[in-house]
């Protein structure tokens, strides 16, 4: 998949000459992988990451957000190269929120960090809080079963939009959510991205999850592993769950798994 930048847009990510061995280089689990992600201003984007299992979907959200270092290549975040300073938020499939906190200590959590005043941090927190449907649970330590799946990743969305709004990686956070829960979350994130206008990247295995929330969806093949294929999704900016009894939807998701299908068969592996 050979990427073209272009000069009138500035990369907000870009990974460039990736490679991830664990055993000195004698096998490598991602090798020669390369992806921009240009800016696209007052609209945001909305970017979904497939491919096989083991493919290193999960790794490259890590090294976006500074968890973890490739073994050879750079990372860019707004043109600078990624150094320990540099964090992005990341919501995990575990519910990651600190049980010894309450919502509102976990959300203002990066405020804290930062140094802001309780008062200020606070009134910042409910303010994500309120908007990601939490309103009168503020309080509540942040456990399951106190919070139920879907409230503790409303958590963690929260937190993570108040640290940085502008980036946010997500390791298929629904994958652990009841079917009703999932939904009520896709139609969430649709909600804040609009609002944000934020560079999203979201991993999943849910194809027709990933149709109706990207803008764009990259294709890792099986290890040694790159992106291999790139796919517009030409539907509406502004998503909701009637565009799922649409033509375009059904042809789109269909696509995207024949073409996954093609990749597996291609070049190995299984998604």
């Amino acid at each position: 998949m050979q990427q073209v930048d272009n000069p009138n847009l500035q990369n907000i990510i870009e990974l460039k000459g990736i490679g991830q061995s664990y055993d000195g280089g004698q096998n490598w689990i991602i090798k020669d992988l390369n992806l921009i992600i240009e800016d696209k201003p007052n609209q945001g984007q909305f970017v979904v990451i497939l491919g096989m299992s083991g493919a290193g979907k999960s790794t490259l959200l890590r090294y976006i957000s500074g968890l973890q270092k490739p073994t050879e290549g750079q990372v860019f975040v707004n043109g600078k190269e990624l150094d320990k300073d540099t964090r992005v938020s990341m919501v995990f499939q575990q519910y990651s929120s600190l049980p010894w906190k309450t919502v509102l200590e976990n959300v203002a959590l990066s405020l804290e960090f930062k140094g802001i005043g309780r008062k200020e941090r606070e009134e910042k927190a409910m303010e994500m809080i309120k908007l990601v449907g939490l309103e009168g649970h503020q309080h509540k330590y942040a456990i399951y079963p106190t919070l139920s799946g879907g409230q503790l990743q409303r958590v963690a969305i929260a937190r993570s939009l108040l640290a940085n709004p502008e980036i946010l990686l997500m390791d298929e956070p629904f994958g652990a959510l009841d079917i009703k829960t999932r939904l009520q979350m896709q139609d969430l994130l649709t909600k804040l991205w609009d609002q944000f206008q934020s560079t999203i990247i979201f991993v999943t295995h849910d194809i027709s999850e990933a149709v109706y929330l990207a803008d764009d969806i990259y294709i890792m093949k099986a290890p040694p592993s790159k992106f291999v294929e790139h796919i517009n999704i030409d539907l509406p900016l502004k998503r909701s769950r009637e565009m799922k009894r649409d033509q375009r939807y059904t042809e789109l998701v269909h696509f995207v798994e024949d073409t996954m299908m093609n990749v597996a068969s291609t070049h190995g592996g299984s998604f």
